[in-house]
């Protein structure tokens, strides 16, 4: 590239300088930055396209179409050259664009005498903002310093953008980060909430994407570019000998704080006439672009690993830190593209509601969010980059969905739902020391799901009976290294004095698939869910397993102990770890240690091999917990992380209800305790259902035990059971219809 290139390129963003400054209403500015451009790049035709809404694009200014097509000519997403660049987000470089695949003619514009097309995406860290366009009548193909100089130019326009220097009185140009936004996810946790922004990782706000001096901007970047690399030697030191994966993540940092050729693309880019952090965000956005497309994990996790270093180069660049300065609001809502336990607990209860553009249904973060009764929604796109401190948001966790900076209609219809749920909260408060016994004299014991001492006090607020479900794997996944047993014993103790004398089962560490310590190595399995997770790792590393029944047998001070082994498939795995609990229970008694004045030593199913174990099993087992997130995974081969698929497959379905008929016969025969547990035991249809078939224990959030116990105490089970079994005669796939028309019938 020639030094009188770059002195034009220059020349260009100064003279966009120049008109930023100038006191221009939006539409004149927009109007005079396509005229620059036209003029700087020789060509007759400049325009510039910018989203109406994510599937539509409207013209807002042109150089040389006819001015009567501005704000009246749109396409949408995929449609024609501008639409094919804003949908892959690629360049288009067309000599002869009538001829080209896709191309499509707009009469109102008059572009028909224009030949050759370059067609660059307006994006700003992977968010699609609009296209810039530049057309002429000769047939040419644009050269390489003609497309990075307009990339260069799309860029700054993406800052400007951002920074609100087009807005308008017009759909396309309202000034962003005020229009009301809904945003679709997944249900993490379930709960409606109302509060304001809380940013996890503030935004890096850039308010100088032009330069006047590049050997300053230089100078910049290469003595930030040094302390990044001091910061990120010095983590890589700190981190020597600890967990693999984190070094391998460091190592990653090395790399590209390291390379020549990030380097290079930076430096060429504030030749250009970029400021030291508009060309780091330049390669930011481009590094975010290729993540979207990228479907290898490693390369993914690579692009990640960029994305985050490009993050730590800006806040050294700009000063912006993660302590901005700003006071966290009083109702706040956590937004983040992902997050740790440990972090998510710094907050604790604090928060009113927690949005993430990625995490699972089964990740930390959901784990600790239903242990804290937060409503959670995950895979909420764009919603760090839409979302600033302070926003006004509502977050939807029953029905995934996020609604930012809302309007009046949508806050109102809101509120009244937030106020219904509190109503039925009262409602279901009376009903608290009541048992939840139906109308036939049935009485259903109803159990909480815990994980935390910060759950305990819901014990007696919400009504339950004990804790059905005590998952022990929280206190292992908030730490960098393994607890001691000194501290296991500690905090089981704790539990167990605040439950007061209720029941308490502890299951035993159950990690593995989506729950990965951050000290152990992580295994590379093609599928996690059905791999080395869980009772197969305590009984592969026996040590762990038997430190954990070591600190629950002295927690108990002699007082009644429940354990419960997760994922036990077959009768030899239930074998081998009641054997590792006996080893436990004589090991104390020869030590002169207290054990429990009784113990009962129980399992999960989860696996559909163990509803068909052998006799012996059923007689052996103190009791049984059907786990049914990984059970209905499992019985209908639909991964519960995959929307796809999982949504398919009902609760209620014939094949799943007389599935666990089965079981529920089976214990029967063998006088063994079955309870239900997970999710679905807190939906109050599912639950009647499930008591209809036959279970007298459930165990759920503390929160769904209102709302089960009120249903119950007004259904009669076996009219309940006919209506079950009615539709099975009729071979309806599911009973939901069935049950749903008879529950309105008792309302």
């Amino acid at each position: 590239m020639t030094e009188t290139t770059e002195t034009e390129s220059r020349k260009l963003l100064r003279r966009l300088r120049d008109v930023m400054a100038k006191e221009y209403a939006g539409q004149a500015r927009l109007d005079e930055i396509t005229h620059l451009i036209a003029d700087s790049m020789g060509t007759e035709v400049c325009s510039i396209y910018l989203f109406r809404d994510a599937e539509t694009l409207e013209l807002c200014a042109t150089e040389g179409l006819k001015a009567e097509a501005v704000h009246l000519t749109r396409m949408k997403l995929g449609e024609g050259l501008v639409g094919r660049v804003a949908r892959s987000g690629q360049i288009v470089n067309e000599a002869d664009a009538p001829s080209a695949k896709g191309f499509r003619y707009m009469p109102e514009t008059g572009e028909e005498i224009y030949s050759s097309f370059l067609g660059i995406p307006i994006q700003r860290l992977g968010e699609k903002l609009g296209v810039l366009v530049v057309q002429s009548k000769q047939a040419r193909q644009f050269s390489s310093d003609e497309v990075y100089a307009l990339e260069v130019v799309a860029m700054v326009l993406a800052e400007m953008t951002e920074l609100g220097a087009f807005t308008a009185d017009n759909a396309a140009m309202t000034a962003r980060h005020k229009q009301a936004v809904m945003i679709r996810g997944t249900t993490g946790q379930e709960g409606a909430t109302e509060g304001h922004v809380w940013l996890h990782e503030p935004r890096v706000v850039i308010t100088n994407p032009i330069a006047e001096d590049p050997h300053k901007e230089l100078a910049r970047l290469n003595e930030a570019v040094e302390t990044l690399r001091v910061g990120v030697d010095r983590m890589l030191a700190g981190a020597s000998g600890g967990d693999a994966e984190q070094l391998e993540v460091l190592e990653a940092y090395r790399m590209f704080a390291n390379s020549k050729g990030w380097m290079r693309r930076m430096e060429e880019d504030i030749s250009r006439g970029l400021s030291a952090e508009a060309a780091v965000e330049k390669e930011q956005s481009t590094a975010r672009a290729r993540l979207s497309q990228v479907t290898d994990a490693y390369l993914r996790d690579r692009l990640h690993d960029l994305d985050d270093l490009s993050n730590r180069l800006l806040r050294i660049l700009t000063g912006q830190g993660q302590e901005t300065g700003a006071d966290m609001p009083a109702d706040p809502i956590l937004i983040a593209r992902n997050i740790g336990p440990a972090e998510l607990l710094d907050y604790g209860r604090s928060l009113k509601g927690i949005v993430l553009e990625e995490g699972s249904v089964g990740s930390h973060a959901a784990i600790v969010a239903r242990a804290l009764a937060i409503p959670l929604v995950i895979h909420a796109e764009r919603i760090t980059t839409e979302a600033l401190n302070g926003d006004h948001i509502m977050v939807d966790g029953d029905q995934g969905i996020v609604h930012l900076r809302p309007d009046d209609t949508v806050v109102a219809a809101f509120r009244d739902k937030i106020a219904m749920q509190a109503q039925a909260q009262e409602r279901y408060a009376s009903i608290r020391t009541e048992p939840a016994r139906t109308l036939c004299g049935t009485e259903v014991g109803l159990h909480m799901n815990a994980g935390l001492m910060a759950d305990l006090p819901s014990l007696d607020g919400s009504g339950a009976e004990g804790v059905g479900l005590f998952r022990t794997e929280l206190q292992f996944l908030v730490r960098n290294q393994m607890p001691k047993r000194s501290e296991l014993s500690a905090l089981y103790a704790r539990v167990l004095d605040a439950a007061k004398g209720k029941r308490v089962v502890f299951r035993t560490l159950d990690i593995g698939s989506d729950k990965v310590l951050p000290y152990m190595k992580p295994q590379e399995e093609p599928n996690p869910a059905l791999g080395w997770r869980a009772i197969r790792v305590g009984l592969d590393k026996p040590g762990v397993l038997r430190m954990q029944l070591q600190a629950l047998i002295r927690a108990s001070h002699g007082r009644p102990l429940t354990i419960m082994f997760p994922f036990i498939a077959q009768y030899e795995e239930y074998k081998a770890a009641k054997a590792e609990m006996d080893k436990a229970l004589e090991r104390e008694r020869v030590l002169g240690h207290p054990v429990p004045e009784r113990v009962e030593v129980g399992a999960m199913l989860e696996t559909p091999s163990l509803a068909f174990a052998p006799d012996r099993f059923y007689q052996e087992v103190d009791f049984l917990s059907i786990g049914g997130n990984d059970l209905k995974q499992f019985f209908f081969a639909a991964d519960r992380e995959n929307e796809r698929v999982r949504r398919r497959y009902d609760t209620l379905n014939v094949s799943f209800l007389t599935f666990l008929e089965s079981i529920v016969k089976r214990c029967d025969a063998s006088n063994t305790s079955l309870s239900f547990c997970g999710e679905d035991a807190g939906r109050p249809v599912e639950a009647a259902c499930f008591a209809a078939m036959g279970f007298r224990m459930l165990s759920m959030r503390p929160a769904s035990i209102g709302p089960v116990k009120h249903l119950l105490r007004q259904l009669d089970l076996r009219q309940l059971r006919e209506v079950i079994d009615e539709a099975r005669d009729r071979s309806e796939q599911s009973v939901r219809p069935a049950v749903m028309a008879y529950l309105r019938t008792v309302e």
